[in-house]
């Protein structure tokens, strides 16, 4: 197999639209923080207008790469280089600056307001390192790593709307009813998208740039093998997150059916 010693660079000339996007998410999120819940309690404010940011993030986020990934689909005919390790195209690159832009404003977010969400902040770093690395320094590889995202966000909506209820469960019956109906189905997706079809996908793609060492030296050896580690750890801890709810959620089943059944005595 012929190997490119040339490796992809960004376009000359390629807008960036990080810097609109900035703007437009640090915008909302100050509404949500200063308006929408404003008679919020200090911690669940923040959080609540983390939540409101993401709403604006997640479901336009997954359309966009699902965009980029049917367009390069048809344009690849078939082929594994054309389709994961071709320079990125203006499509990729719409979606990568709208990523990183977001994920900076919710890692500013944590920073001055959660430093102690270790686990978060690790997240988002990594999340901006190969956002960042895949659209300013390799060029290249968003075919491989749009997919992924796809499937991140396909469940955002769902899991921001259930986190809100799950802060104010305790005040508001609505609240505790809406988090305990979407519990489930939330769970459901989650686990499909994050612990089945993404480590699938993932496999294939470190297999693909393993194999052809980077689709022939398009994808620099540094930057997919990095995006291995950082990846392979992200889905990790999403598996170990998905599965805790689920063993939290079937023990609260048990408990509640030992009360009822306690009490029918």
């Amino acid at each position: 197999m012929e190997v490119h010693a040339i490796t992809a660079t960004p376009r000359a000339g390629a807008e960036s639209m990080f810097l609109p996007f900035l703007a437009m998410f640090a915008s909302i999120y100050l509404v949500g923080f200063f308006i929408v819940f404003r008679g919020w309690g200090p911690r669940h404010r923040a959080e609540a207008a983390s939540c409101f940011t993401s709403l604006f993030h997640g479901t336009p986020a997954a359309l966009l790469a699902l965009r980029a990934v049917l367009s390069r689909h048809r344009a690849a005919g078939g082929s594994l280089p054309a389709l994961l390790a071709a320079p990125n195209a203006a499509a990729d690159d719409l979606v990568l600056d709208f990523s990183t832009a977001y994920f900076a404003v919710d890692l500013a977010h944590y920073l001055l307001f959660l430093p102690g969400e270790a686990l978060f902040v690790a997240h988002h770093l990594a999340t901006l390192y190969v956002l960042a690395t895949c659209r300013h320094a390799a060029g290249a590889g968003a075919g491989a790593l749009l997919p992924l995202e796809v499937l991140a966000e396909a469940t955002s909506a769902a899991q921001n709307v259930w986190t809100l209820a799950g802060m104010r469960r305790l005040d508001s019956p609505l609240a505790a009813r809406v988090h305990a109906a979407l519990s489930p189905p939330f769970y459901a997706a989650y686990t499909a998208a994050r612990a089945a079809l993404g480590p699938a996908w993932f496999v294939r793609m470190v297999r693909f740039f393993y194999e052809s060492d980077g689709g022939g030296g398009r994808v620099p050896a540094w930057a997919w093998a990095s995006w291995t580690v950082v990846i392979g750890a992200g889905i990790a801890v999403s598996i170990l997150w998905v599965g805790n709810l689920w063993l939290a959620y079937f023990r609260e089943r048990k408990e509640s059916k030992q009360l009822r059944s306690s009490k029918q005595q």
